[in-house]
């Protein structure tokens, strides 16, 4: 029962962060540059760390930095060569497609925290709290982030509220889906740094230079310090 219902909770911060973003759009600038921060503080401070601790037991530190980096390869090709380097100014069809990506692969990654829960859970109760407690202060950022990687490329409100929906549904399905199965250390720290390389390029390539461009002032580089300081706070509170 507590498993679900911190579930329930995951679901709600992602929900409030993602109707905060549409709220506010006339200030979109800003919310990307935290967003950015945000998005750059969880890969450095969250997932690169916990995946070269799930790791440890089999994968020495230089081989994780090395999957993580491949993350980031991986996800710079998929941006160059598939249909998904559109800016702007280029048809709607494609800048959704990459806006439908970055979406695509946050809600992985909200999954992936609610199979976290559940599997810290099956370790002990005091383990489980303290992973939930780190997902929950990020998942609010979530909302915003997968918000803006639809809005920002030319994805209508519709869009935008659905992936929110999927964002918020993941990590439930997550915590739900462990009390079917239970995945290695190993295995879980590897797709953590692959995610880990995704969300570093989706940060530095795609939402920090969007945030600037258009808006080339000194608040849009304070609020991205401030995305990557608030996520590294609430983690180290949360654990």
């Amino acid at each position: 029962m507590t498993v679900i219902i911190i579930g329930i909770a995951t679901f709600v911060a992602t929900l409030l962060g993602g109707l905060f973003a549409l709220r506010f759009k006339d200030r979109l600038h800003l919310i990307l540059g935290f967003s950015a921060g945000a998005v750059i503080g969880v890969a450095f401070f969250d997932l690169l760390p916990e995946s070269i601790s799930l790791g440890s037991g089999a994968y020495d530190v230089v081989t994780m930095t090395s999957i993580v980096a491949a993350g980031f390869a991986a996800y710079l090709i998929l941006d160059r060569f598939f249909a998904l380097h559109c800016h702007a100014e280029d048809d709607d069809h494609g800048v959704t497609q990459r806006g439908t990506l970055g979406a695509g692969s946050l809600s992985v990654h909200s999954f992936l925290d609610g199979t976290a829960i559940g599997l810290a859970f099956q370790v002990s109760a005091a383990v489980g709290a303290m992973v939930a407690v780190a997902v929950l202060v990020h998942d609010f950022s979530d909302g915003i982030n997968t918000v803006n990687m639809v809005v920002k490329n030319n994805g209508k409100r519709g869009q935008a509220l659905r992936w929110l929906a999927i964002d918020a549904i993941a990590p439930v399905v997550g915590v739900l889906s462990t009390l079917l199965y239970t995945l290695p250390e190993s295995v879980l720290g590897i797709v953590l740094a692959v995610f880990s390389g995704f969300f570093l390029y989706i940060g530095a390539s795609d939402l920090l230079p969007e945030s600037h461009h258009a808006h080339p002032t000194k608040w849009t580089t304070v609020v991205t310090v401030a995305g990557i300081a608030v996520l590294y706070i609430a983690i180290r509170i949360a654990g």
